[in-house]
């Protein structure tokens, strides 16, 4: 596996990043991080461990909750496809009368 190699800018400061992602990827990953931890930090001044833990537990809830909505697109998709399934069984039938 390949290892690609980033320098990324979070709060300010620099971070070298080693991953098998290209390094636009991490950049992208980077910059998002930084913006949130920004979006954070405008309100009130936080120290940097407190903002990097109401960071992470805020990026840790927009995780979870995209994937509960992914898992509920895929249950709904599921149902979807043995409706479909079931319909085009059923036509069949129809079809053979």
């Amino acid at each position: 596996m390949e290892k690609n190699k980033a320098v990324v800018t979070v709060h300010g400061r620099e971070y070298t990043l080693v991953g098998a992602e290209p390094p636009e990827y991490m950049q992208r990953v980077a910059a998002y991080v930084d913006r949130r931890m920004s979006e954070i930090s405008y309100s009130s001044y936080l120290s940097d461990e407190r903002l990097m833990a109401l960071t992470a537990l805020n990026l840790a809830d927009e995780l979870l909750k995209s994937k509960d909505e992914v898992s509920a697109i895929r249950k709904e998709l599921t149902l979807m496809r043995q409706a479909l399934h079931k319909a085009e069984l059923e036509a069949k039938k129809s079809e053979k009368k």
